[in-house]
């Protein structure tokens, strides 16, 4: 087994690494500084649950608008910023200094500006005083100097490129150059109008993100985090390489407690990488299973980072919807890491660890089988039996709802006292059984069926759902304790309604303070997106990245990547996130139309998301990759570049989903059609994983890994082969575009391919789609796209595009000319092409399988001779 190369840091260490990052490093041990760095956390958590609820509008009080809320979260956000983080490593952290206490007033005056002066604001909107462009300006220093603090110089950097680039535009290389912005024009830009710092990323955090992180962080206060674990490890540790099983999925449920990655790595790593090592597995590759293990939890649906909240303004759909179109990704890339560590476990010849208790086989099936069961019904109740019940009931639904939770609660509770509580120790010589260590805890699985059911059911904003699932934990953070003593007959400090109290009071003040980098981050990411709105430099960046890769499609592709992952290593993932979808999910979406392919928003927004995360363990400076070195005893390098080895499976996702949205669940059109598909697409990662990994049944040889790389390429994309022999779509002339349109059945989609000239005279080509209407013809059906035409010199042109319309929202301008139509062709279906693969993957399993053999039977002959 591979030595350590360093010992483990001290588990205080390891905290204050955390605290660093996402909480602030600060811990102040005079009276009135370490209440105001708990009281003023526990306000902006009252302030954020009295915005989400629906009190304010019931009582007509303290009712603010959009606005007024962003400003008042982002005071909290700055001021916190100023007292939690130290100026640099070297100031104190014992005692806030005095010029950190009147940066910190001044900033949170600075950030609350819109809010105090919101009726004067509005009088004389565009004609700011000398007062509004010095709040401005000292406003947007103190914010970069905020991002510095709690984020690094990154971000901070920047933001402050995009502010030069808006005041210096004409001085700026002719490629890039514009015109420029007055001094008023931009600090009205950037600080007095909703267009900058103010925008729609602070607008996220304010109203989604920060109730979110606070369920997480009442899960964590309950108890649930350490469940999540012990579940894990009840269930999987036995496996070979077990443990590093149970950190994958325990990573996995965590990733709803937590949505920071380096906070996942030490909630569960402090528990998982020991135990790791224990079985066999060297500190780099123990911790770089948990790096990958946690980078991946910001991916995990219903409850992923804040970057996915943006998703839902920027793409403008709903919250189901970005989780409908993570989900498979997710689950399968999880799958993938899963089957991973199993293959590392094989390489190294590692067991699982010791179990209390055995079962049969037929046991383990049926209890296998007993699990799913009851998550379909649990799943199936939860929408179709409260939906009925609000069919039947109407208004008093949330009543019947409450008291059907309140009466399963206590049942829960009650069934969780007939097994010992759980254990919190990172020292275990045996698996206690899964039974037992499940039923601690079914009652945490409650406030995610509200949750869900809020979601789903009911359809309210995600803001407002997470609000009732929060309510939900506040209840049973503050009951737990007081009816397990009550059902256990025991009393003392574990079991009071005060233990409860206080557990709730840390949750909420935890809870805030773990929105500090966020609510930072959005309004400094801000800054860059009102640059872009400010000095049109996202059609500048769509003419460069098109010049720099020729128009290629990868090209482009590869770029983002790039720059994802280059900017990551220094900014958190939601401003990442901002950043690379403001500039790139256009130009990617522009381009692929030049080239003939349709990208859906939401791929291209979840590319960048993807590739934000997986920047948490890029080496050098992947945050994630040294947490875990830190408890590991690893060298973080290593340990990241094992963890990225690692990650590839999820590298590779967001490059297949651009080509195949059926991943996505965009296209399946039966239930049997996504069946096929979920099914195919965790086949292809396993063997995708089995190829990288260089070890199927055995170890592989080089022609085998290329035939199981090519065996999951054509899982993953059945059409790149298809398409040679069956060509997908068939092409019309423009001329009979109207009898076309009224042929294809409603609510399916037209595909027209279109000519044009751009602002600067250069010709481009493009291929949009259309949701075709109902109407009763041709014309008509064109007519509810919001298109009409008129034949000049031969040609069809673009004749009138109606305001709001679908034609508009593709981008579809007056004069373009119509140069053809694209129906699907009646061809077999491309899902044929997974015969010959699958055959193929089952002459290698046959001939690794003998190998396998073969091996086995020549060890135990050189064993016993």
């Amino acid at each position: 087994m591979t030595q350590p190369t360093e010992k483990p840091l001290p588990s205080e260490h390891i905290q204050e690494m955390v605290a660093e990052a996402d909480t602030g490093g600060r811990n102040p041990q005079g009276k009135i500084s370490k209440k105001v760095l708990f009281f003023v956390p526990l306000c902006w958590t009252l302030f954020q649950l009295w915005y989400a609820s629906p009190l304010p509008f019931l009582f007509n009080i303290f009712v603010l608008n959009d606005t007024e809320a962003r400003a008042i979260h982002l005071a909290f956000a700055v001021f916190l910023a100023y007292t939690a983080f130290p100026t640099f490593k070297s100031s104190p952290k014992q005692y806030i200094p005095i010029q950190d206490w009147i940066v910190a007033f001044i900033a949170a005056f600075c950030a609350a500006y819109l809010f105090l002066f919101y009726s004067d604001l509005s009088t004389r909107p565009g004609q700011p005083t000398m007062l509004d462009l010095g709040v401005s300006l000292v406003g947007l220093i103190l914010l970069l100097e905020a991002t510095r603090r709690a984020l690094g110089p990154p971000l901070m950097v920047v933001a402050m490129v995009f502010i030069l680039y808006t005041f210096a535009g004409p001085y700026m290389p002719e490629v890039i150059a514009h015109k420029g912005a007055s001094f008023s024009k931009g600090m009205t830009h950037y600080w007095l109008t909703t267009e900058g710092v103010y925008g729609v990323a602070l607008g996220v955090s304010t109203g989604m993100v920060f109730m979110f992180v606070l369920f997480g962080s009442l899960l964590e206060a309950a108890g649930a985090g350490n469940y999540f674990i012990r579940t894990a490890f009840a269930g999987l540790g036995h496996l070979r390489g077990g443990p590093a099983k149970a950190a994958v999925v325990s990573s996995a449920m965590t990733g709803l407690v937590s949505g920071s990655s380096i906070a996942n790595v030490v909630t569960t790593g402090t528990f998982t990488i020991p135990l790791m090592k224990k079985v066999g597995f060297s500190p780099e590759k123990a911790g770089a299973v948990e790096v990958a293990s946690s980078t991946n939890g910001q991916l995990t649906p219903p409850v992923m980072g804040a970057a996915a909240f943006l998703m839902v303004e920027y793409v403008g759909i709903s919250y189901i919807e970005v989780i409908k179109h993570a989900f498979l990704p997710a689950i399968i890339s999880y799958i993938a890491l899963v089957y991973i560590v199993h293959l590392e476990a094989c390489k190294m010849g590692l067991k699982g660890m010791k179990k209390r208790k055995t079962k049969t086989f037929v046991q383990g099936v049926t209890s296998f089988f007993i699990t799913i069961l009851t998550l379909i019904i649990l799943g199936g109740v939860t929408y179709y039996g409260l939906g009925w019940i609000k069919t039947v009931a109407g208004d008093a639904t949330i009543w019947i709802v409450c008291v059907l939770l309140a009466v399963a609660y206590v049942l829960l509770i009650a069934f969780a006292c007939r097994v010992p509580e759980l254990e919190i120790t990172t020292d275990i010589k045996e698996l206690p059984p899964l039974g037992e260590t499940a039923q601690a805890g079914y009652y945490f699985i409650l406030p995610i069926v509200v949750l869900m059911w809020c979601l789903t059911v009911e359809r309210l904003s995600p803001s407002l759902s997470a609000f009732w699932a929060s309510v939900l934990m506040v209840v049973i953070v503050l009951t737990q304790h007081p009816l397990k003593g009550f059902f256990r007959k025991m009393q003392g400090d574990d079991f009071s309604f005060v233990r409860g109290w206080n557990d709730l009071i840390d949750g909420m003040v935890a809870g805030a303070r773990n929105m500090i980098g966020i609510g930072v981050a959005t309004a400094a990411a801000g800054i860059v997106v009102g640059t872009v709105t400010l000095t049109g430099v996202g059609l500048v960046m769509t003419e460069f990245v098109e010049f720099i890769s020729g128009g290629n499609l990868m090209l482009i592709l590869l770029f983002t990547a790039g720059i994802s992952l280059l900017l990551g290593m220094g900014l958190p993932t939601t401003a990442n996130y901002i950043v690379v979808s403001t500039l790139m999910a256009p130009v990617i979406v522009s381009l692929g139309a030049q080239n003939g392919l349709i990208v859906p928003l939401i791929a291209v927004h979840l590319f960048v998301f993807y590739f934000g995360i997986l920047a948490d363990d890029t080496p050098p400076v992947g945050l994630a990759a040294f947490a875990a070195a830190g408890i590991s005893g690893g060298d973080p390098i290593r340990t990241g570049i094992q963890g990225f080895g690692y990650d590839i499976r999820t590298a590779i996702l967001p490059f297949i989903f651009i080509f195949n949205t059926e991943l996505l669940m965009i296209g399946v059109e039966h239930w049997y059609h996504l069946v096929l598909t979920i099914v195919t697409a965790v086949v292809a990662m396993l063997v995708f994983a089995a190829g990288t990994q260089g070890w199927f049944l055995t170890r592989n040889k080089w022609w085998e890994t290329a035939a199981l790389l090519l065996i999951a390429f054509a899982l993953f994309r059945p059409g790149y082969f298809w398409d040679k022999v069956y060509p997908p779509l068939v092409e019309k002339p423009a001329s009979e575009l109207e009898q076309v349109v009224g042929k294809i059945k409603p609510g399916s989609m037209l595909r027209l391919q279109l000519k044009g000239e751009k602002d600067n005279g250069k010709q481009f080509k493009m291929t949009v789609m259309l949701p075709v209407g109902d109407g009763a013809t041709g014309k008509e059906r064109l007519s509810d796209i919001g298109l009409e035409t008129r034949k000049e010199d031969g040609k069809i042109l673009v004749d009138l595009v109606a305001f709001g319309s679908p034609a508009e929202k593709a981008k579809i301008d007056f004069d373009q000319e119509i140069t053809g139509v694209q129906m699907k062709a009646d061809r077999p279906p491309k899902q044929l092409v997974f015969i010959p693969a699958m055959i193929l993957l089952a002459f290698l399993w046959r001939i690794q399988r003998a190998r396998a053999r073969k091996i086995d039977e020549e060890e135990l002959v050189a064993a016993s001779s």
